[in-house]
C-alpha cells in the first residue's frame, strides 16, 4: 500500500512529495476552477522517472453529466485533455467527479452520457489512462452520492477497460454511507477500489459537505478511517488541510505498520 497526498504546490510536485514522506502524490494538470486546456509541465521528465507514483485530478467544473450542452461538451473534452496530460506524466490515472443534475432532470440521462464518454473514447482508442470515477458527498441530484446512484453509474460504465473508481471517505460520510462496510459494499458493486482518498469530515454524518479535516481532527473515528485503508488496500492520497498533512501520511503510515 502506498501512501500519500494531494500535492497543491504544482510547480514543483516531487519536491513538495518528497518533503511529506509521500510515496504516491495527486496534482492537477490545470487551474482547477478553469476548462483550459493543460500545458506540458515544465518537470514532466522529473515526474515520469520518479519512483513516486502519479495520479491526477481532473477539473472541478467538469461535469459529464450535465443535460447542459454548454457544460455537457466542453467537460467530455477537457476529460479528454486532462486524460492525455496525465499519460504524458505517466500518471496511472485520472480521477473524476460523478457530476450531478438539476431538480427536474432525468437521472438516467445523466448515467446515460456518462456511457457516452466512454463509448466515444472508444471509437478513438480508448482514453490513455483510466477514468477513476470518485464518489461525492454533493445533493439529492448527484450520481455518484449513494451507493445506489454509484450501482445505476456503473451499470452504465463498468462494461469499459477504462472505468475505475476512487472511494473518498469525507464524501461517503457526507453522503450517508456507513463507513465500517463500505470497502465491501463498493466492491459489491464495481468489484474494485482504484484509490482511496482518505480524509475526515469537519461535518457530521449525512451533511452532504464536502469539507476535509486531518485524520485525528474530524467528525470520523481515526480508527475507522485506518480500517477503511487497510481493508481497500489501494494506494491512499490524503487531501486533508495543509497544516498537518505531512503528520497525516506519518500517523497513517505508523498506524498501518
Amino acid at each position: 500500500m502506498r501512501i500519500g497526498a494531494h500535492v497543491r504546490q504544482d510547480n514543483d510536485p516531487i519536491g513538495r512529495a518528497e518533503e511529506l514522506g509521500a510515496e504516491v502524490l495527486q496534482m492537477f494538470v490545470t487551474d482547477p476552477q478553469e476548462w483550459g486546456k493543460p500545458h506540458p509541465h515544465p518537470l514532466a521528465q522529473q515526474i515520469r522517472d520518479s519512483p513516486i507514483d502519479v495520479v491526477v485530478h481532473s477539473s472541478y467544473r467538469i461535469n459529464v453529466a450535465s443535460l447542459n450542452n454548454r457544460l455537457r461538451m466542453p467537460s467530455r473534452q477537457a476529460v479528454i485533455n486532462q486524460a492525455q496530460a496525465a499519460a504524458d506524466l505517466g500518471a496511472f490515472g485520472l480521477v473524476v467527479h460523478g457530476g450531478h443534475l438539476r431538480d427536474d432532470e432525468d437521472a438516467a440521462t445523466g448515467y446515460e452520457n456518462w456511457r457516452k464518454l466512454f463509448e466515444r473514447a472508444a471509437d478513438k482508442g480508448g482514453f490513455p489512462v483510466p477514468i477513476l470515477i470518485e464518489n461525492t458527498a454533493g445533493g439529492d441530484n448527484a450520481l455518484a452520492r449513494s451507493l445506489e446512484n454509484i450501482e445505476r453509474l456503473w451499470e452504465a460504465v463498468g462494461d469499459f477497460d477504462n472505468a475505475g473508481f476512487c472511494l473518498d471517505t469525507c464524501h461517503a460520510w457526507a453522503g450517508g454511507e456507513d463507513l465500517v462496510d463500505i470497502v465491501e459494499r463498493v466492491r459489491a458493486i464495481t468489484g474494485r477500489i482504484d484509490l482511496l482518498h482518505l480524509n475526515n469530515s469537519r461535518d457530521e454524518f449525512d451533511s452532504a459537505r464536502d469539507r476535509h479535516a486531518n485524520l485525528t481532527s474530524g467528525h470520523i473515528d481515526p480508527d475507522v478511517l485506518v480500517a477503511v485503508a487497510r481493508a481497500a488496500d489501494a494506494p491512499v492520497i490524503l487531501e486533508t488541510p495543509e497544516e498537518g498533512l505531512a503528520d497525516d501520511v506519518q500517523y497513517l503510515r505508523e498506524a498501518l505498520s
